[in-house]
């Protein structure tokens, strides 16, 4: 018995190193709400969140959830950027008007972008899918009103 107690106890310290290889349960939620996004037309991104003149830094760990836009469209995007604060979004700089798709987001997204190439949202990724379809039909809308 002191034999096969011996040989478990062996076999498990081989094996104790290769446990902290496997994703925690977070790491499999962002990588399925990612691959959610992909499938979906959507890009994710490693962006610095665009925080407002005098107002709180945003979270180091927020992510871009982007829509590409095309190339070809009746006129040039003009960048921009909004953050999402408690009275509401709000322009960071130039004072432009706020997206109406922008009010249909859900309260944790942080901020949002615009420029040639991509709109998109920053958001920590605290929820799940549900949240991301809501994002990609948002950014959906909001690519064909700035490419129409």
């Amino acid at each position: 018995m002191l034999k096969y107690f011996l040989i478990l106890f062996v076999v498990a310290l081989a094996l104790a190193p290769l446990v902290q290889f496997l994703p925690s349960k977070r790491q499999r939620k962002l990588a399925r709400m990612r691959e959610y996004a992909a499938l979906h037309g959507l890009f994710v991104e490693f962006r610095d969140a665009p925080e407002a003149p005098g107002g709180p830094a945003p979270p180091r760990d927020a992510i871009y959830y982007g829509k590409r836009l095309p190339t070809r469209r009746a006129a040039p995007v003009e960048t921009a950027a909004w953050v999402h604060a408690r009275q509401g979004w709000r322009c960071v700089a130039g004072g432009r008007s706020v997206p109406e798709q922008l009010q249909q987001l859900p309260g944790d997204i942080l901020a949002a972008s615009v420029d040639q190439s991509s709109c998109g949202v920053y958001w920590t990724e605290a929820s799940g899918e549900e949240v991301v379809e809501q994002i990609q039909q948002v950014l959906e809308r909001w690519s064909d009103a700035l490419t129409h």
